[in-house]
């Protein structure tokens, strides 16, 4: 058995975990029940999600994947190690030899390997790729579920806007999701323990008319609580109870045997793999951003055995996600991203492992707007630095933003305060939007 290669960096504290999300779902063919996907088929929903809603499937590689095993070999070099690439279908780009399904469907997929993003603390280096940039002392920003959810959610949704799956133990607390002064309403559905959202689910003994009862005590009190006070928070609060109803009817997506046995066959049995279905399944049905967490990639010791065992399971579930949600005709407006909080060295230290790296390293971004079938930076020849084309977190999330239909100067309103969706001064790739 591989031996835990946790670095025992300290988890950086949660911000208070709120219930619900909200999603945007298109149509009143889905108002009535939000676990009918097939309602989806219809072409006038189908035309209606395309004209209001992209939705996002960001695939986190926690504790930082090496590019050098996966989007930016480099064979022969002294830091190459031991694995070769191989040529994809785009000419010129080779990729690892760990990932050959992928290799056959890089014309869907932009890989950006000139990333350069200063930061090798795990903790906080995870905050700034959720969010493009680092909090202030007195402002915490939104990361990008929740920003998706802000722009993409509906607000009469059935389904929830922002999910989180992060199940293994390693790392966890170091990248939660957080919606910063949106408030709670905009706050990921956290799945920690399961695939099964359990709170969600009405207990046996409690009938329907107790819960509607219950919450019409809680909202006669909140009303009462309310009398000659404004609160931003205590309205976001009361939006996020407000539609409890309608996401406990949302319960059957994340149920993954309501897919055909070949389907869960395609994708596979573990974790990473029925995780990542789910996630096609709840975009489907309008959820604008889900997040699968993937750990442990923090390989100080035994890296290439590490990324022998999980760059594989990385290809086979990223190439059956971009060929299911092709096949059904959603890649142009789903966006699937690859992304960690950094890379690893291309130096291997004593322990045959790789370090933190945040120099030169690599993520993907496929489908909706992005420019497929492209690649964007370019590292020196054994990986140490990007010699071209250089980018940030948040030239990273402006791409992204601009991409998905939004404008990265968009002003949020924090009190008096504009805010706009990344930094002053930072731009978009305009080479990378199609």
């Amino acid at each position: 058995m591989r031996r835990s290669t946790f670095c025992g960096s300290a988890a950086h504290a949660l911000d208070r975990r709120a219930f619900l999300g909200g999603a945007g779902a298109a149509g009143a063919a889905l108002a009535a029940d939000m676990t009918a996907l097939n309602a989806l088929a219809a072409p006038a929903v189908n035309k209606d999600l395309k004209k209001t809603q992209k939705r996002v499937i960001l695939l986190w590689l926690a504790g930082g994947a090496s590019q050098l095993e996966t989007w930016d070999p480099k064979p022969g070099a002294s830091t190459g190690g031991p694995f070769r690439s191989i040529q994809t279908d785009v000419p010129g780009l080779r990729i690892s030899e760990l990932m050959p399904k992928m290799a056959a469907r890089m014309k869907t997929t932009c890989v950006i390997r000139g990333l350069n993003t200063k930061n090798g603390d795990h903790g906080s280096a995870a905050m700034t790729m959720m969010r493009g940039r680092r909090d202030e002392a007195a402002l915490r920003y939104p990361d990008l579920g929740a920003v998706v959810a802000r722009e993409f959610g509906l607000a009469d949704s059935k389904v929830p806007d922002y999910v989180t799956f992060y199940t293994q133990t390693e790392g966890r607390g170091m990248a939660p999701g957080a919606p910063g002064f949106l408030g709670a309403r905009y706050a990921p559905m956290e799945l920690t323990t399961n695939n099964y959202p359990e709170f969600i689910k009405k207990l046996d003994g409690i009938t329907d008319l107790d819960h509607l009862e219950r919450g019409e005590l809680r909202s006669l009190l909140g009303k009462q609580f309310e009398k000659g006070r404004n609160s931003e928070t205590m309205n976001s609060q009361n939006e996020a109870y407000q539609r409890v109803r309608g996401i406990m009817a949302s319960e059957k997506l994340f149920d993954v045997t309501q897919e055909p046995q070949k389907v869960r066959d395609r994708y596979g049995p573990t974790q990473f793999a029925e995780q990542t279905l789910i996630a096609r399944r709840l975009v489907e049905a309008g959820v604008p951003f889900v997040r699968v967490g993937r750990a442990w990639w923090d390989s100080h010791g035994q890296n290439f055995e590490t990324h022998q065992e999980m760059v594989p399971e990385l290809d086979h579930v990223m190439a059956t996600l971009l060929d299911d949600l092709g096949e059904r005709g959603m890649l142009d407006d789903v966006m699937v991203m690859t992304l960690a909080e950094f890379g690893r060295t291309p130096s291997i230290n004593a322990s045959l492992g790789r370090d933190h790296f945040a120099s030169a390293w690599s993520c993907t971004i496929s489908g909706a707007g992005i420019k497929r079938g492209s690649v964007y930076g370019k590292s020196d020849p054994k990986g140490q630095t990007v010699v071209a084309e250089e980018v940030d977190a948040g030239s990273l999330f402006a791409t992204v933003y601009s991409a998905l239909g939004l404008d990265p100067n968009k002003n949020y309103y924090v009190g008096s305060r504009p805010v706009p969706l990344v930094n002053p001064g930072v731009e978009a790739i305009k080479a990378l939007v199609s």
